[in-house]
């Protein structure tokens, strides 16, 4: 199909037919490049595909942070990604307040750090919990206590541990935190105007909500940059759900415990004889000595058994085995 005529094109073509001057008719040259502006200060060093990529890591790694941190603070914590953004260093750290909670993270064996901006509302609520509290965030920001520092370091730890296993299809990573800032004075950790990738999480710790922002410089991610795509993810979830990973299921399912019990008998009584039994009375039950009990599986009846004895303890001696239907 050509190219579709403007409405000055059309009135001048029929000017020129009307006229008999047609064959003097040139459309006009709309073949010039478009030429976009292009800011050196602030260079597209992160792609969407790239931003898109680092949300899916960090979905991962939200709902670890969800799973984990209910069994230090005993009450429920929902973490999502809210947004992924490109921005200059300055721009993140001139936002910052203070006091800050801040942790600087080495990003082993990558050449760089992260940092990782907790909301201070998330970070007294945490040790409201910590100390026993009902997790209240505090009316007035105040400076964190020495005390109050160390459990914040204890936290920033354990979001420190977690970070592996969202990053392992992408790089096997040690991550460790170096420390813990609360002015954002002390951590200039690279130039002011190089690019960094932000991705923001909402923290909902009971009725309390609060964001952290997770900072990732371009000078730390440089050298993954190319497996830092959806591509290449999803190539490697992969490979890693194939037969060795059944495997894994298979053997991490095998080290679960679960409650087993073997039923010797039922009886009924009245609570008056119940509150009147001694030592050396006898209960009757509803079972003989030679007939199979049952066995249960947690509250799944899986096998039939007799009573018995193993050297000094009571035990059971495996008859039959109820499979699934029977």
């Amino acid at each position: 199909m050509g190219d579709v005529l403007s409405q000055n094109e059309i009135d001048s073509l029929l000017a020129a037919l009307s006229s008999g001057d047609s064959e003097d008719f040139q459309t006009p040259d709309t073949d010039e490049k478009q030429v976009r502006d292009y800011d050196f200060n602030r260079p597209t060093k992160f792609s969407k595909e790239h931003l898109r990529t680092l949300e899916i890591i960090f979905e991962h790694y939200s709902r670890l942070v969800s799973t984990n941190l209910p069994v230090y603070l005993r009450k429920n914590v929902q973490v999502s990604v809210v947004s992924s953004e490109t921005v200059v260093f300055s721009e993140f750290t001139n936002a910052l307040s203070t006091p800050v909670v801040l942790g600087i993270i080495d990003f082993s064996p990558l050449q760089g750090t992260i940092l990782i901006e907790l909301a201070t509302s998330i970070g007294f609520t945490i040790i409201d919990r910590m100390l026993g509290g009902a997790g209240s965030p505090l009316e007035r920001s105040r400076d964190f206590s020495e005390i109050e520092l160390t459990i914040i370091q204890k936290m920033m730890t354990l979001f420190t541990q977690l970070l592996r296993d969202p990053w392992k299809n992408i790089a096997d990573l040690s991550p460790f935190l170096r420390r813990v800032e609360t002015n954002p004075q002390f951590a200039q950790v690279i130039a002011p105007n190089d690019m960094i990738a932000l991705v923001t999480l909402n923290v909902k710790i009971g009725d309390v909500e609060g964001m952290m922002n997770i900072c990732l410089p371009f000078l730390t991610l440089e050298d993954i940059m190319d497996r830092l795509n959806t591509k290449y993810w999803f190539s490697t979830v992969q490979e890693k759900h194939g037969e060795n990973y059944e495997m894994y299921v298979e053997s991490l399912i095998r080290k679960v415990s679960v409650p087993v019990k073997a039923i010797l008998g039922k009886s009924s009584i009245t609570v008056a004889d119940f509150m009147n039994l001694q030592v050396g009375d006898c209960i009757r039950l509803n079972a003989k000595v030679d007939e199979d009990m049952n066995v249960y599986v947690g509250n799944i009846k899986k096998f039939t058994a007799l009573p018995g004895a193993s050297q000094d303890a009571y035990a059971v001696r495996i008859t039959s085995v109820i499979r699934e239907g029977e």
